[in-house]
């Protein structure tokens, strides 16, 4: 009887589901190391306390928890956005079962804890992979459409410039010239970074540091950058100049915003932040070691009408942008088979950046 009450110990530790004990007065008696995760609390601290205490979904789910103890009949609840005790946010499917306590047969509640979060998120990164897949072979035929007439007509304008009566109308040639190779480095710059990486080993603080050099010179220091950095990461491999680019495009469309939001009243702020993750899913890969890259900015925000389609493109929130920017990061990210992610409100933006550490 002892061994099996070990075994299902071990396996109560092993589950991914959240599993807690209430007793009737929803005071917590058990909760597995998943339900640790989920609800940020360790074990030490919240067994003995309320369970209200470590979250609440709104004032009648304490109610319906205390009807389930009397009327003995289960419930359970989908997408449901939890208050935690550090008053984070997360969502959870639940399901809550009245049953007797193993030891005592006191009526207890067993509830189930199912994180929402990190599955929306892997939804979410496989379709965003997804659209940079479509979106690049979109553009890469369209630029072969593109490119080879305008090859012609610059060759036929050059022809025609050769035989023209007087250099005045070479003008007019030289416009047709110019605005060919304008076009073709459109699309050149579309397509993005041609060139094959050149991997080595790359130290993301240095790259980091970089970045912040040059905006600190095309601000003229009028942006107060902030570093937080986690000294343990190790360096990974990479095209060091094509990160560069990346995370440059991102810092500088930050540092755009902020200098152009005329109702800025506090002094403008960029965070660069890095921390390490484990057990990290990027689309349809786990990696057991991932560094996170966030760049913060308290600017305006980003309007809520670019939000779904602002990796594609073309698609920029200022009259005299390209849209190419960050279309070109997320594309290098992705060749290092990381992703970019972002959330933005009202005064704040954060730029999430994860690269894998480990190759695959």
């Amino acid at each position: 009887m002892l061994a099996s009450a070990i075994i299902n110990q071990r396996l109560l530790e092993h589950l991914n589901t959240g599993v807690l004990l209430l007793d009737a007065d929803l005071i917590v008696l058990y909760m597995n190391p998943a339900a640790e995760a989920l609800l940020e609390m360790s074990g030490k601290r919240g067994v003995g306390v309320p369970f209200t205490d470590l979250c609440i979904e709104t004032d009648e789910s304490a109610s319906a928890l205390e009807q389930s103890v009397i009327t003995g009949h289960s419930y359970t609840k989908r997408e449901t956005i939890i208050k935690l005790h550090n008053q984070q946010h997360i969502t959870l499917d639940y399901s809550v079962s009245p049953v007797a306590h193993p030891e005592t047969r006191l009526p207890s509640l067993l509830i189930e804890l199912q994180g929402r979060d990190r599955l929306t998120r892997i939804s979410r990164e496989e379709q965003l992979i997804s659209k940079q897949e479509t979106t690049r072979s979109l553009v890469r035929g369209l630029a072969h459409e593109i490119k080879n007439p305008l090859g012609g007509i610059r060759g036929a304008a050059q022809l025609l410039a050769r035989e023209l009566p007087t250099e005045e109308l070479g003008e007019y040639t030289n416009i047709i010239i110019e605005e060919a190779d304008r076009l073709r480095d459109l699309v050149d710059r579309l397509l993005g970074p041609r060139q094959i990486p050149k991997q080595e080993q790359v130290n993301i603080h240095e790259v980091l540091e970089r970045v912040c050099q040059l905006i600190e010179v095309e601000s003229d220091g009028v942006i107060l950058i902030s570093r937080d950095y986690d000294p343990s990461i190790p360096e990974f491999e990479a095209d060091k100049g094509q990160m560069i680019q990346a995370l440059l495009n991102i810092c500088r469309n930050a540092m755009q915003a902020m200098l152009e939001n005329k109702e800025q009243a506090e002094r403008p702020m960029l965070v660069l932040r890095t921390r390490t993750i484990r057990q990290f899913t990027i689309g349809h890969h786990r990696h057991r070691l991932v560094a996170q890259i966030d760049i913060i900015d308290n600017g305006p925000g980003i309007p809520a009408a670019l939000r779904e389609d602002l990796f594609y493109p073309m698609v920029s929130g200022r009259a005299e942008g390209t849209g190419l920017g960050l279309s070109i990061s997320q594309s290098i990210i992705n060749q290092s088979q990381g992703i970019i992610e972002f959330v933005s409100d009202a005064d704040k933006t954060t730029f999430s950046i994860y690269l894998p550490l480990e190759p695959l």
